[in-house]
């Protein structure tokens, strides 16, 4: 059984389901000035799409999921894309 999980665990996929398109993330970032927020939305405007962002988060996260997914976690892997 703890083979079974641990392959399980190693290849689950995280996916996210909806339409979000930069003018979204506009909306959601709207009333949030803070230099994090800024700074993601620059990187976006740069890269034209939230495409990039989705597939690097998603990829990122999946390290996490033995130990879990949580807000800090996937608002430090934000942070660190828009650093990137």
């Amino acid at each position: 059984m703890k083979e079974l999980i641990s392959y399980l665990l190693q290849n689950i996929q995280i996916d996210f389901q909806g339409d979000i398109s930069l003018d979204k993330v506009r909306a959601f970032l709207r009333e949030d000035d803070t230099r994090d927020a800024r700074r993601l939305l620059g990187k976006l405007i740069d890269d034209q799409s939230v495409e990039p962002m989705l597939i690097t988060l998603a990829d990122c996260l999946n390290d996490y999921i033995p130990t879990g997914v949580s807000p800090e976690t996937v608002s430090e892997q934000l942070r660190f894309y828009s650093e990137s």
